[in-house]
């Protein structure tokens, strides 16, 4: 039942980064939405996950992980429910805010209570495989039930699912997860939390408010200075800390940087690619929210299929063949869906998402298995949580960076969507070049080296970086 749990928790989660794009177009005539107030639905959720998923991690570990995890259901609920009774879209891109807390407790918490609860190898690795089974099918579902849902009740309902099915996993979990404490939990990095928060938040929100409001304007270029500077504080603060919210030390290994590029990039394609196709499907084509569902689910499917593929291709042959073939499969099928027109033949639309499904799915086992590459083993939870973050962070970038050149243009749809799908394309070739330069020799040496360097550095931090 710990696993059933859990299995839930990852199901309505997963479930929430499909269901809502399908339902894109009746948020808009509903409530009158922008094409960024649309990314801002979508990024509010994302971007605050992004933001506070190591946090909620570090928490878990410090307080009871089935404490913040009942938390996390209960936040996530009570904010699905708001989110269907938002009377504007402010107040459901606040309330989508509100989801995310609860969001950013569940999956990395649900996977330190399998850690925990699942002792023995065999069982843990069987755990966590029905686990990603579990999250690939609800990726695969998102499309076809907010489409029916949409249809039939409304974009209010696709809301609705999430609350009994949280609170029926607060019920289980209360009933049967026990509870665990990490026995030497991080120190919580208060100024590093709040530096991310900055960064992320002034980057995402210039790009999106870019085309709205001109790219030389004093906002949007105050918006950027701010990230800026963020990003140097946060590089130079954590630097100094001994338990930092985001240890730099990690960044010395080649195989790590490459991953959180490459999470970066390859889920911003797909942020990128449900964000457009949406549009594109009932904006553009006049299909319903069931239609276009429906005709997402040969890229949802490939992506669930491939992600148990690339399982076992990298416990095979290794992270470098998954990372390569990924990166050349999202750039060909974006290549093919950069020449859409309002009467595109349908095979050809299903053959571009079978291809660009095959990619994403293939992304991410690599990913995590090149971010923990040479990682001593007490640390790899906290590597394991910056290459998530860097995922949650690529998926909100696509979606800023795809809507703000649609937003740019006064084309028309169809003729600015040619060059957003050019930059998904881009991000595919980028894939492909990081894998290969990540997981080469030079590459796996420094982090050989920087491993060891972790293991054994114990040298005291600087005056007052404690």
């Amino acid at each position: 039942m710990v696993l059933a749990t859990c299995c839930l928790s990852v199901f309505i989660a997963g479930l929430d980064v499909t269901i809502v794009n399908v339902a894109l177009p009746s948020i808009q005539g509903a409530l009158h939405a922008s094409v960024s107030g649309l990314q801002w639905t979508i990024d509010a959720y994302t971007l605050v996950i992004a933001c506070l998923l190591m946090l909620s991690g570090s928490l878990a570990d410090r307080f009871g992980r089935r404490r913040v995890f009942q938390i996390g259901l209960g936040a996530f609920s009570l904010g699905s429910l708001l989110c269907s009774l938002a009377p504007s879209l402010g107040w459901l891109i606040a309330f989508r805010g509100l989801q995310a807390v609860g969001g950013s407790m569940l999956n990395p918490v649900a996977m330190s209570i399998i850690r925990s609860t699942f002792t023995d190898p065999a069982g843990r690795a069987k755990a966590i495989g029905m686990w990603g089974s579990v999250a690939g099918l609800s990726l695969a579902s998102g499309p076809v039930l907010g489409g029916l849902l949409v249809s039939g009740l409304g974009w209010r309902s696709i809301f609705w699912i999430n609350v009994p099915v949280g609170l029926i996993a607060i019920a289980l979990t209360q009933r049967f997860v026990p509870e665990s404490r990490a026995e030497r939990p991080r120190r919580l990095d208060p100024p590093g939390q709040l530096l991310v928060i900055a960064l992320l938040g002034c980057l995402t929100a210039g790009i999106i408010e870019g085309p709205r409001s001109g790219w030389g304007s004093a906002p949007i270029v105050a918006l950027f200075a701010v990230a800026v500077l963020a990003a140097i504080v946060l590089v130079v603060l954590e630097s100094r800390r001994r338990e930092p919210l985001i240890d730099m030390r990690y960044f010395r290994s080649a195989p790590f940087s490459g991953a959180a590029l490459i999470g970066v990039v390859a889920l911003a394609t797909l942020g990128g690619f449900l964000f457009l196709n949406t549009l594109y499907l009932q904006e553009v084509r006049g299909y319903s929210a069931l239609h276009a569902g429906l005709l997402t689910i040969p890229m949802a499917a490939m992506l669930g299929v491939f992600s148990t593929v690339s399982g076992r291709l990298v416990a095979s042959r290794g992270p470098r063949l998954s990372l390569i073939v990924s990166g050349v499969l999202i750039a060909v099928g974006a290549i093919l869906l950069i020449g859409l027109s309002a009467h595109t033949a349908v095979w050809y639309l299903i053959v571009a998402y079978l291809v660009y499904g095959a990619g994403a799915g293939l992304v991410n086992a690599p990913i995590t298995n090149t971010a923990l590459s040479g990682m001593p083993r007490d640390q790899a939870g906290v590597a394991g949580a910056i290459a998530s973050t860097c995922r949650q962070t690529g998926a909100a970038l696509g979606v800023a960076v795809t809507g703000a050149i649609i937003a740019a243009s006064s084309a028309g749809f169809v003729h600015a969507s040619h060059a957003a799908w050019a930059v998904v394309a881009g991000c595919g070739v980028m894939v492909m070049l990081l894998g290969m330069v990540s997981t080469g020799r030079w590459a796996l040496a420094t982090a050989e080296r920087n491993g060891a360097r972790l293991a054994t550095d114990i040298s005291p931090a600087p005056e007052g970086a404690r």
